[in-house]
């Protein structure tokens, strides 16, 4: 599994994935090869947002700083 260029893009191919694991032609040992794909991209996505959270804390702070200057 390659790295997803982005937060959409790993959500894009969990959706595939999901889509594939539906449906009944997939194997079962395809399904374990989909589901490792799927931990591995839902890893990277929460991890994604997990940064975006803190880059958003770190701005709310900067202007929270800002307004109590003002004040």
């Amino acid at each position: 599994m390659r790295t997803p260029k982005s937060f959409e893009e790993g959500m894009e191919r969990l959706n595939t994935i999901l889509a594939q694991m539906q449906s009944e032609e997939t194997t079962l040992a395809d399904s374990v090869k989909l589901y490792a794909e799927a931990a591995s991209l839902m890893e990277y996505c929460h991890a994604a947002l997990e940064k975006t959270s803190l880059q958003i804390s770190e701005i709310d702070a900067k202007l929270a700083g800002t307004v109590q200057e003002e004040s």
